[in-house]
């Protein structure tokens, strides 16, 4: 049996394909358009999946869709009567979803009526639920997804059983965390959409002084009966004229709509200018921000421990991205072990959405566990032999050499503990947005410089924002103070004090780090290029971060090619060839 999620008509559009229970492709549009966080119909991630599976549109069982415009209708016909034009937005919204079948026959130049497959409507946070729990290692685990808003809510929580979950309750509109975080990041000055993990960053360089305001902007009672959270709504505009995310058909990049009212600047002080300097005020304001957040959110998770009995956590929605309230889990509530999948966002509902009909609609048996990230498209030998060819790149003043797996991991390791910064492009690209292994730019984490280097001379972007750590598994306990497994990036640890001088780089100011924890059996290839540099260097880890430039992920080897020459990486690893700038 064939299932088709189609996350659609939102940032992070995606495509996932499951096969009798497992997956089998998954991958979010903006790999293909080159639009960060696109959004509109998924048609092309819906075409490399169904490609990579071997199926035609014809032989789709099932299509999963994870939005139901029934969900809390009551709540939004009064919502639509209080804001007519936020109303008539979310008109055209379903009117689109209304046309999913005549969408996807026309990605394939087909006709709709030729499409056997039976449409589902998932809602939501069941969809960012089943994203977690029914690929999870968890027989049972207590379940929480937070978010901005879907279906008119914005937190779900409940518990799951072997192929079953129960929903014990929600958080509806307009009170979210995700829509508060987002907020105070537009308030700070940062305005795209997708901005809050830089103000995640950025906390870390300051006090939460403003604590107690935030308090008052998010509202929780730890020690009540409830599970639930209120905003102090005078600090937001969302719920009077609607959280407007808009997107244009010609580009497909997402907008957000401003959130935060003029109660905010007359609380805290004035708004910051994107164009303005940073000062200690924002970097504080960022502290206090985040550390509202996870009095919150781990607050409702020692209450969702003790109401459901679970020792393990699975965890989705946007605000699951939020490695350090993660990663400060094991300290501050019951819970044991954590899991989140590695597309925690709105591209993981096409995943969700797919498995919830598996397993809740359909009963089926759980049989598959999700312990890699390496969903996306990969290239033959020969199609990355064709783009090397085509860019001419041993032409242009560059060495290439193709080489066995062994000295090709032993010289790239060689480069990286000689200071230079290394492309790394192999297998299938990885699903979610961080850089796992497959599509990295990899340099020395001992260079104190390299995190300066890496933002000026490679990532173009803010000087603040941090690198993330790859450690072999087996040596996580040594380096960090939790040994938890994180493969995904989902988690930051303290590193121990007296290893923090060793791996300067990827350490951040706050003595944390986002790890990566890579193990043999998920990535053999990556796996070796780091014991490798260990065996160089004696440090079991390097610094890591996602192969672009202000840019989606790069996809295809003409890509990871094109940012190689533009940037001023010193060398590239595409597949088994090495290239090096000079002869």
């Amino acid at each position: 049996m064939n299932i088709l999620g189609i996350n659609a008509y939102h940032g992070n559009a995606s495509a996932a394909v499951v096969c009798d229970g497992r997956l089998v492709a998954a991958v979010e549009e903006e790999r293909f358009n080159r639009v960060k966080y696109a959004a509109g119909f998924p048609a092309q991630a819906i075409r490399y999946c169904l490609r990579e599976a071997g199926l035609k549109l014809e032989e789709i069982d099932h299509v999963a869709v994870p939005r139901n415009p029934y969900a809390r209708l009551g709540t939004k016909l009064l919502y639509a009567l209080r804001m007519p034009s936020f109303a008539r937005e979310r008109a055209k919204v379903l009117a689109k979803f209304t046309g999913i079948r005549e969408a996807l026959a026309a990605a394939f130049d087909s006709d709709p009526k030729t499409i056997a497959a039976e449409f589902h409507r998932v809602e939501h946070h069941q969809a960012h639920l089943a994203s977690a729990f029914f690929v999870s290692p968890f027989e049972g685990a207590a379940l929480l997804s937070a978010d901005g808003l879907g279906d008119f809510a914005s937190t779900m929580w409940g518990r799951g059983s072997g192929n079953r979950m129960e929903i014990a309750d929600a958080i509806a509109f307009p009170h979210s965390l995700g829509l508060y975080y987002t907020a105070v990041t537009q308030y700070l000055g940062f305005l795209k959409f997708g901005d809050e993990y830089k103000v995640m960053g950025l906390a870390a360089y300051g006090q939460p002084e403003r604590l107690e305001a935030f308090r008052d902007i998010v509202r929780f009672d730890a020690h009540g009966t409830g599970n639930g959270f209120r905003l102090g709504l005078d600090y937001f505009v969302h719920h009077r004229s609607g959280p407007e995310m808009s997107w244009a058909e010609a580009d497909k990049t997402p907008t957000l709509g401003k959130l935060f009212s003029p109660e905010m600047s007359r609380r805290l002080g004035a708004a910051r200018a994107p164009e303005e300097p940073l000062e200690q005020r924002h970097r504080n304001l960022a502290a206090s921000l985040q550390a509202r957040l996870e009095e919150v959110y781990l607050g409702m998770l020692r209450k969702l421990a003790k109401s459901t009995g679970q020792k393990s956590i699975c965890l989705a929605g946007g605000v699951a991205f939020n490695c350090v309230a993660n990663g400060k889990i094991f300290e501050s509530t019951p819970f044991e072990h954590v899991y989140v999948q590695p597309a925690a966002g709105d591209g993981g509902l096409a995943v969700g959405a797919a498995y919830y009909v598996w397993h809740q609609k359909l009963g089926k048996p759980r049989s598959f566990v999700m312990d890699h990230a390496y969903w996306g498209p990969g290239f033959s030998a020969a199609e990355i032999r064709a783009a090397m060819e085509a860019s001419d790149i041993a032409r242009r003043g560059y060495s290439v050499a193709e080489l066995p797996m062994t000295e090709l991991t032993q010289r790239a390791a060689a480069i990286v503990a000689d200071g230079k910064i290394l492309g790394w492009f192999q297998g299938r690209a990885e699903w979610g947005p961080r850089a796992l292994g497959n599509r990295s730019i990899v340099a020395d984490p001992r260079r104190a410089d390299m995190k300066e280097i890496l933002n000026r001379r490679i990532k173009h972007r803010e000087n603040f924002r941090p690198f993330a750590p790859s450690i072999l598994a087996e040596a996580t306990g040594e380096w960090f103070e939790k040994a938890h497994p994180s493969p995904f990036m989902t988690l930051a640890y303290a590193v121990r004090p007296e290893k923090r001088a060793l791996i300067p780089a990827p350490t951040h100011v706050d003595g944390t780090g986002r790890l990566q924890t890579v193990t043999r059996e998920a990535n053999p290839r990556y796996h070796e290029l780091i014991s490798a540099f260990r065996d160089l260097t004696g440090v079991p880890v390097v610094l890591n971060t996602s192969f672009n430039d202000n840019e989606p992920i790069v996809c295809r080897p003409e890509e990871a090619i094109d940012c190689f020459l533009r940037t001023k990486m010193d060398a590239l690893v595409l597949g088994d060839f090495l290239v090096r700038r000079g002869s």
